[in-house]
């Protein structure tokens, strides 16, 4: 069974930085699709990048391409989401998503794939 579990959320002013970290276990396939969501109050949960565990591949939602970049580090079983030039509009609650034996981890923004496996979610606050 795959767990997640995130970290690094906090309070920063517009213009800052954050990184978001997800470490998991439990994968029993190599290739697997992994993604950071977000849900702020009274919208929808939308995906804001995803990863390809195996070839690396990435892909961003529009709203936080140049800003955001996900990446992996193997050794540590771990996910990140490093955000900069913070806006007030990035404020929600972030989460690490999963699904195992995957590929088309772009599903993941397209709203075309979910993932199986969520993390608990971690508090980001811009403000301005």
């Amino acid at each position: 069974q795959v767990q997640l579990v995130e970290s690094g959320g906090g309070s920063v002013q517009a213009g800052g930085s954050l990184r978001l970290s997800c470490a998991h276990s439990g994968f029993t396939y190599s290739r697997n699709c992994m993604g950071w969501f977000r849900q702020a109050p009274g919208k929808e949960r939308e995906g804001v990048a995803a990863i390809d565990t195996r070839l690396g591949g990435t892909v961003y939602a529009d709203s936080v391409k140049g800003r955001f970049t996900v990446s992996q580090d193997n050794a540590k079983n771990t996910m990140y989401l490093q955000m900069i030039s913070l806006k007030p509009e990035d404020t929600a609650m972030y989460y690490c998503g999963a699904r195992e034996n995957a590929f088309f981890c772009s599903g993941f923004l397209l709203r075309q794939r979910e993932p199986n496996s969520w993390g608990q979610g971690t508090q980001v606050t811009v403000s301005s």
